[in-house]
Formats: C-alpha cells, sequence, structure tokens
C-alpha cells in the first residue's frame, strides 16, 4: 500500500442551520457546517418547504420575469 496518498480523517462535528448537530468522520475538517440536513428537509420531514439556497428562487423569477412579454413582442 502506497504511503502518504490518503487524507487526514477528522471526527468532525456536523451543524446544520436549522440547529441540529452530530459528529461523524470526514475529510472536511473538525468542523463541517451543512445548509440542510435529514431533520429539516422536506422529503424526511413530510412537510413541504422551499430549500431557497443563496436567493436562487428570486434570482430565476427576476431572471425570467420578462420573458413572456418579449416572446409576444417577437411573435407579433
Amino acid at each position: 500500500m502506497k504511503k502518504d496518498i490518503h487524507p487526514k480523517v477528522y471526527k468532525a462535528k456536523i451543524r446544520c442551520h436549522c440547529g441540529y448537530e452530530s459528529e461523524a468522520y470526514s475529510t472536511k475538517g473538525e468542523e463541517v457546517s451543512v445548509e440542510i440536513c435529514s431533520n429539516c428537509h422536506p422529503f424526511y420531514t413530510g412537510k413541504q418547504r422551499f430549500v431557497d439556497t443563496a436567493g436562487r428562487i428570486d434570482r430565476f423569477k427576476k431572471k425570467y420575469a420578462g420573458f413572456d412579454a418579449s416572446s409576444k413582442a417577437k411573435g407579433n
């Protein structure tokens, strides 16, 4: 087996933005921050909730807000 090719493994504390914390092994570091976990993800909770990461929904709506009006103008 080759030496010095494997990443260092840490016992990490994983924190979600909802407040849930757990411990696991990770190569990312001793503290890992996640945006969504199994305690707050709609698939696991059964509750519908829009998960908007960095304003993607708003950015999409703003980008395509005039799309309908501009396509009608080109068609005429």
